[in-house]
């Protein structure tokens, strides 16, 4: 029987900053622990958690928990918005099972924000069981260090200012502040792309708006791969939920105002294109293209590709696409190809016919 209270490590920050990288690490890494994992995105097909449970399935030696794969997904995109009637009875089910877990990782959505979420686990009928480990922040290294906080913020940001009837939309620059203040501990990603002196203005900001006890670390790809250091995250023992009602935040203060409650992710756009088979390289130069005319924020899905036995990953943010071989394609799933796209104003039957030249065969 377990006697001490279930930790849960809450990972933030903006999309395309590298959460689910870093929780995939931590699933495939980190053994011998059994763990469950909510994941709160924004779109109308969840990539993020499928990739999460293809990792959890295909490790040997993690041991996730549910009757499934110890995959939680939350489909509003704004956890904060739906703590009561999404988060909250999803932790009431891990508390019901709580002798079976060890760690619950939490994935918030790319503009999310940690405070309501870690309130939560004041409740009684959680905090009886629960305690939060951590609010680990991941920041965009090379986004930060060029001054738009996240990819493509311009876009973000002059689309936020056309519209006169928003009352209360907070920029990206208050959602990171509001990230970070709560933040027990900061990842600065994709680090290999840093000049020093980039580097020293991305520290020189993250110190600028956390305490002097939270530690910020720079990270790059190895760490997916390093399984002591993603062990050591999950270990911090900051029990965040004791301290979160004093965090003072952008968001509080527009309420305490009285402003209208209206989230930056509210005016995003998304929708899921769906292919056969894809040539690969025709697939990349289409991504590219379109990355490069339309207001495309965020871009993430999978591919099947001819005589290759792997699913592909496609995955943008900004105007930088990445592909790679996730793991096999299972006996029973139907190869193909499916894309989510995040933006503004999308054009649904532009992006349609643009990726459909790459399509070799149509799905069933």
């Amino acid at each position: 029987m377990q006697l001490n209270k279930i930790p849960a490590t809450v990972v933030t920050g903006f999309l395309g900053s590298g959460k689910t990288t870093l929780l995939a690490g931590i699933l495939r890494q980190v053994t011998g622990k059994r763990i469950a994992v909510i994941v709160n995105e924004f779109g109308e097909q969840d990539i993020d958690s499928s990739l999460l449970r293809s990792c959890a399935l295909d490790c040997d030696d993690a041991q996730p928990v549910s009757e499934d794969d110890g995959i939680y997904e939350l489909a509003n995109g704004c956890i904060c918005c739906t703590v009561e009637e999404e988060f909250l009875p999803v932790m009431k089910k891990l508390v019901e099972r709580r002798d079976d877990i060890d760690h619950i990782l939490i994935e918030t959505s790319g503009l999310a924000l940690p405070k309501p979420l870690v309130q939560a686990f004041n409740w009684p009928e959680v905090r009886q069981h629960c305690t939060v480990d951590a609010i680990i922040t991941v920041v965009d290294g090379p986004a930060v260090a060029a001054g738009r906080y996240a990819s493509d913020v311009d876009k973000v940001e002059a689309q936020r200012r056309a519209d006169e009837n928003l009352d209360h939309d907070p920029s990206l620059r208050e959602l990171l502040d509001d990230q970070l203040s709560a933040a027990d501990l900061v990842l600065v990603s994709k680090t290999d792309l840093l000049k020093p002196s980039e580097r020293e203005r991305v520290e020189a900001l993250v110190r600028a708006r956390v305490s002097d006890s939270v530690k910020t670390l720079f990270i790059d790809q190895t760490l997916a791969a390093d399984r002591g250091r993603l062990e050591a995250l999950m270990g911090i023992g900051a029990a965040s939920e004791e301290g979160i009602d004093a965090i003072d935040n952008h968001h509080d203060r527009h309420h305490a105002e009285g402003a209208h409650h209206d989230h930056a992710h509210d005016h995003f756009d998304s929708c899921v294109i769906r292919l056969g088979e894809a040539d690969a390289a025709e697939l990349a130069e289409r991504l590219q293209q379109l990355l490069t005319v339309y207001p495309i924020y965020r871009a993430k899905g999978f591919a099947a590709i001819p005589g290759k036995p792997m699913r592909q990953v496609v995955q943008a943010v900004g105007q930088r696409l990445d592909c790679y071989f996730d793991r096999l394609w299972a006996p029973d799933e139907t190869r193909g190809t499916q894309i989510v796209f995040i933006g503004k104003g999308l054009d649904v039957d532009a992006l349609r016919d643009a990726l459909t030249r790459a399509e070799i065969s149509a799905t069933a």
